[in-house]
């Protein structure tokens, strides 16, 4: 495929609001297979990276996707991107316009291609995420008897959690939640810390729901953010100043407490 049969089948995927450029660079790169430059809208794609043929065409394409989702990530931000290019957003667009891909037979899955690690991924799924959702779903259960008793005895939960069990509180919370939600284990650990954290009965069920039928985690969040009230890009740019801020005079404070020692250090000499 040549480099305008790849923009082609991007535009068949996906629509994007702003115009871009796609180019193969004709080189060999041992750091990435491509890059997007946001600030001329350009996707350059290392071609000799790949093989002839239909695998190397289709693992092309996949990076090809990758970069394009990078352009459709700036094309919902004016057209710009943050030093932080891989958030949880970009993984969104980028892992919902591969199924896109696959549903118009445009792109074949890259890891379906191997008997061997689709084997391995359900070993994995089976024996260790679910095996361990299930271990700290449990011991959500006894630390919620845990709590019975340290108030029967009149004392703290949070203390015994400190001292005798020595895990962080947070932990032990979310672990209690991942049992009284009754959440399912074959999501993994992780995920049902993520679920626990969602306080609506509905939008938990919803994002488990998602999360079993093989949405990423990344996709998830960012459909259980969009649910609340889009945030106010005065309100953010005000945080992010009043962080800014704290952060030079912190570095200032500490500056003059270097050039203080250094003087003292000079005077020893």
């Amino acid at each position: 495929m040549n480099q305008d049969q790849i923009k082609e089948k991007l535009l068949a995927i996906e629509d994007a609001p702003l115009e871009f450029s796609l180019v193969f660079s004709g080189k060999k790169s041992a750091k990435v297979n491509g890059l997007y430059k946001p600030d001329n809208r350009e996707i350059i794609i290392h071609n000799r990276n790949f093989q002839q043929g239909a695998t190397g065409d289709n693992l092309l394409l996949y990076t090809a996707i990758h970069e394009y989702a990078h352009h459709l990530h700036a094309c919902s931000q004016g057209g710009k991107l943050s030093a932080r290019a891989h958030t949880s957003q970009f993984w969104a667009i980028f892992h919902a316009l591969l199924e896109k891909a696959e549903s118009k037979k445009i792109y074949r899955d890259v890891f379906a291609g191997s008997p061997e690690l689709s084997d391995l991924t359900e070993l994995i799924r089976k024996k260790y995420l679910r095996e361990n959702g299930s271990i700290v779903k449990e011991m959500g259960k006894h630390l919620l008897k845990a709590h019975e008793l340290c108030t029967a005895i009149g004392v703290r939960f949070e203390d015994y959690v400190d001292r005798m069990l020595r895990i962080p509180r947070t932990a032990a919370n979310v672990a209690i939640k991942m049992f009284e939600y009754d959440l399912k284990p074959e999501v993994g650990a992780d995920n049902m810390r993520f679920l626990a954290g969602i306080r609506n009965e509905d939008d938990r069920k919803a994002a488990e729901t998602a999360l079993i039928r093989g949405k990423s985690p990344d996709t998830v969040k960012m459909a259980v953010r969009g649910k609340s009230e889009p945030e106010d890009p005065a309100e953010r740019l005000e945080r992010e100043k009043l962080r800014l801020e704290r952060t030079i005079d912190t570095l200032s404070k500490r500056l003059t407490e270097v050039k203080k020692e250094l003087g003292g250090l000079s005077g020893k000499k």
